[in-house]
């Protein structure tokens, strides 16, 4: 006898689709807040950190979203008319898992927040974000949350020191002007 109740169906679907949410949450939270380290980094005003943010959050889901539908339908040529339905679903998890979580470093730059604590609350909001879809990873991969939780928050506040980092120079050599 077969357990078909909506319990079942729903876990089956979670497993199915949460790896790809978890891959998107995790790059959309860390390339948009590098995205905003790196314009902090250089000094550039809040309207540059809402244009490249937005722009890269968007782009980058949808380049990622795209990726995976590609993907899920490469492996067979004669399934591929099979396919492309679950191979649309796991894009659509993988960019809504890029978007959601990856907005959260720009919620500090659009609610009303004096501009020297703008930063330090995006940093702060991204880096417990990072923790928690981490920690997501973990009941995936058979990790320790608190192991994976981590593991996410060094990669990400990694990547914002490195842009954060390059915005710096790069406002150094230019000696804060912009270069066309």
């Amino acid at each position: 006898m077969s357990d078909n109740s909506p319990s079942r169906s729903r876990k089956t679907v979670i497993r199915r689709f949460l790896p790809d949410f978890i891959y998107g949450a995790n790059d959309g939270l860390i390339t948009t807040f590098a995205i905003v380290a790196g314009v902090a980094g250089a000094g550039l005003s809040n309207t540059v950190v809402l244009i490249l943010g937005f722009a890269s959050l968007l782009a980058d889901g949808f380049s990622m979203a795209t990726s995976d539908y590609l993907a899920e339908r490469t492996p067979s040529d004669r399934e591929s008319g099979s396919r492309r339905a679950p191979a649309m679903r796991h894009g659509l998890a993988t960019f809504v898992g890029f978007v959601t979580p990856g907005i959260v470093p720009l919620v500090a730059y659009l609610v009303p927040v004096p501009d020297g604590y703008r930063f330090p609350l995006a940093a702060a909001m991204t880096l417990v974000t990072l923790f928690m879809v981490g920690a997501g990873r973990g009941l995936v991969a058979n990790l320790p949350a608190w192991r994976a939780g981590l593991e996410m928050l060094l990669v990400g506040a990694l990547a914002a020191g490195v842009a954060y980092g390059v915005g710096l120079l790069g406002s150094m050599l230019t000696n804060g002007e912009a270069m066309l």
